[in-house]
């Protein structure tokens, strides 16, 4: 019985937590209130209260949830035989969702109120430092960083590839609504190959030598 209880209650969460992904997306963290939440989920705002008592506490749940998600990615890029392979499991995660477009709107709001609120800020170093330690671990580990572009440490490559892919992220959501997540997906595809190629392609001998 208690089982059913605790599996119910983690089911209440994730509809909520979802349903306040949408309205953030979609209206932004101020603008957003804890009844549209409770209108979206489809409950009462008092039921939503019994489980969080406010949007910080909300968002604080999606950042948690957020960084188990990355460990999981991180240990399934640790198994792929390639780098690369490593990267298209990483970068391309979002776009396996029903609505990435959705997910590029509520990550591009996320960045923007960590410069307004330093709850929010906080939360949102500890994701970036959470997955650029996980990559610049990837990218020491693997026998392709022999040929990382000019030498550089692992560290800055990381730094360089979430750059890009940030950008690339915060873009998406200028792309039309018409497109599909498998387009999206092949987009943000081109993009981690290009770029691996730029930094890991080894450098040919002169035809001189």
């Amino acid at each position: 019985m208690l089982a059913k209880r605790t599996e119910a209650a983690d089911d209440r969460r994730r509809q909520i937590l979802e349903a306040a992904v949408v309205c953030f997306a979609e209206h932004g963290f101020h603008q957003t209130s804890m009844h549209d939440i409770s209108a979206e989920a489809g409950i009462s705002v008092g039921f939503i209260y019994r489980y969080f008592k406010n949007k910080d506490e909300v968002i604080a749940a999606l950042a948690a949830g957020h960084k188990k998600e990355i460990a999981q990615l991180l240990e399934r890029a640790r198994q792929a035989p390639t780098l690369l392979e490593s990267f298209e499991i990483l970068f391309t995660s979002h776009c396996t969702e029903d609505a990435p477009r959705l997910i590029s709107s509520f990550v591009v709001d996320l960045f923007a109120e960590a410069g307004r609120n330093p709850k929010v800020a906080r939360l949102v170093r500890d994701v970036v430092r959470t997955k650029t330690r996980g990559v610049t671990d990837l990218i020491a580990r693997s026998p392709d960083s022999k040929h990382r572009l000019n030498g550089l440490p692992p560290n800055q490559i990381a730094e360089m590839i979430f750059a890009i892919n940030d950008g690339t992220l915060m873009r998406s959501v200028l792309a039309p609504a018409r497109m599909s997540s498998a387009q999206q997906r092949k987009r943000q595809l081109d993009v981690a190959r290009t770029l691996w190629q730029l930094l890991f392609k080894a450098k040919k001998r002169p035809a001189y030598a």
